[in-house]
């Protein structure tokens, strides 16, 4: 069941700022949404506007079927959690998580009963006589996370709410908001940069690029369908091998030429249009040796990180092109080394930066 629909949602900023443009977009009920794209793709705005505290230019918002245009954010039954927690510093944690109910006139008994719950909920119970001041990052956020569980929304919108928070953090917090949404059954809507966070907490990922919707799919489907050069190259940590060249059609067979780089590709790209292309494939999926490939360069760069080491190759100016490796095999910088790639592994983009084809194992491919 549909939770919440926009319909040519625009957002025009002075006269000619255009945030978003006619965006159109709908959140089912119980759904993990997210929204992510760069700084300045127009996610906050749109989180803003489901919220009520920008106004559409243009289109409509619908709340369970009821048009929300021109109703208060107070009346819309939504949960906000803000970037930068917004928390009473004079106010304990306690105060600070009752602060809606009272404001709601909620009786003091019930206040006491829903403040105890939703501290259980996020294990804050030890932290309720204290000042926000004394709480620490992630303590901090899970206060900010009671107080909008204490409300009992039907919606929960998160704003960037882990940016501030160290990496050990972000990780325990992001598997906090994972058993939240679980336990309760309530629809989010999350919005980050962090295309980590988007794979790892969401059930369907919303890609936007300057206001407009990139692609919309679940996690695997961002990652091994992408439909653009950019989704290519925002998901994947490394991201995405991404060469300009030129595809051409000889006696039936497709070829992808770039500067030290011939690949002839598999009997699917037969069809591509010849022309301006651009060839990418996953570091992971780049196989090294001591002997030919696809490409043979120097190793620019050696960089360990336990588990996998990553490789950089230089293309003579070019960007570098990364492989992933295993942790345990010994490579130095100036090694000049082979690389390979599985054709089934790989994805074409045309010169608008469309994907135009991929190989036979692009789609479900699971991030490493």
């Amino acid at each position: 069941m549909t939770l919440i629909e926009m319909k040519g949602l625009r957002k025009v900023f002075g006269r000619n700022i255009e945030a978003v443009k006619n965006l159109d977009l709908s959140v089912e009920e119980g759904e993990f949404l997210v929204l992510v794209g760069p700084s300045g793709c127009g996610k906050t705005t749109t989180l803003r506007m489901i919220a009520g505290f920008e106004e559409p230019t243009a289109g409509e918002i619908y709340i369970q079927g009821r048009l929300v245009n021109d109703i208060e954010p107070g009346q819309r039954n939504l949960g906000m959690v803000f970037q930068n927690l917004a928390l009473f510093p004079h106010k304990t944690v306690a105060e600070n998580i009752e602060f809606g109910p009272r404001m709601k006139k909620v009786d003091p008994e019930t206040r006491l009963r829903r403040v105890r719950e939703a501290a259980e909920m996020v294990k804050i119970t030890h932290l309720l006589d204290k000042l926000p001041g004394q709480c620490s990052g992630g303590e901090a956020q899970r206060v900010a996370l009671a107080r909008t569980l204490v409300t009992d929304p039907s919606v929960f919108l998160l704003d960037e709410p882990l940016s501030s928070l160290d990496a050990k953090l972000r990780r325990e917090m992001r598997a906090e908001i994972d058993r939240l949404h679980q336990r309760l059954g309530k629809t989010f809507v999350f919005v980050t940069h962090d295309q980590e966070e988007a794979m790892t907490l969401a059930d369907r990922i919303v890609v936007m690029r300057d206001g407009v919707i990139e692609q919309v799919g679940s996690p695997l489907e961002i990652y091994g369908d992408p439909v653009s050069h950019f989704v290519a190259d925002f998901f994947g940590s490394p991201s995405m091998n991404l060469i300009p060249g030129t595809l051409s059609q000889e006696s039936g067979k497709a070829r992808f030429r770039a500067p030290g780089l011939t690949v002839e590709l598999p009997p699917s790209f037969s069809q591509a249009p010849a022309g301006e292309a651009t060839l990418g494939f996953r570091p992971e999926h780049l196989a090294v040796s001591q002997n030919g490939g696809i490409f043979r360069g120097e190793v620019r760069l050696v960089e360990p990180l336990g588990k996998d080491t990553l490789l950089y190759f230089d293309r003579g100016g070019e960007r570098p092109l990364i492989a992933v490796v295993e942790g345990t095999r010994t490579f130095r910088e100036g090694d000049t080394l082979g690389v390979s790639v599985n054709p089934d592994l790989l994805y074409l983009f045309g010169g608008d930066g469309k994907r135009i084809r991929r190989g036979s194992k692009g789609t479900g491919i699971r991030p490493a």
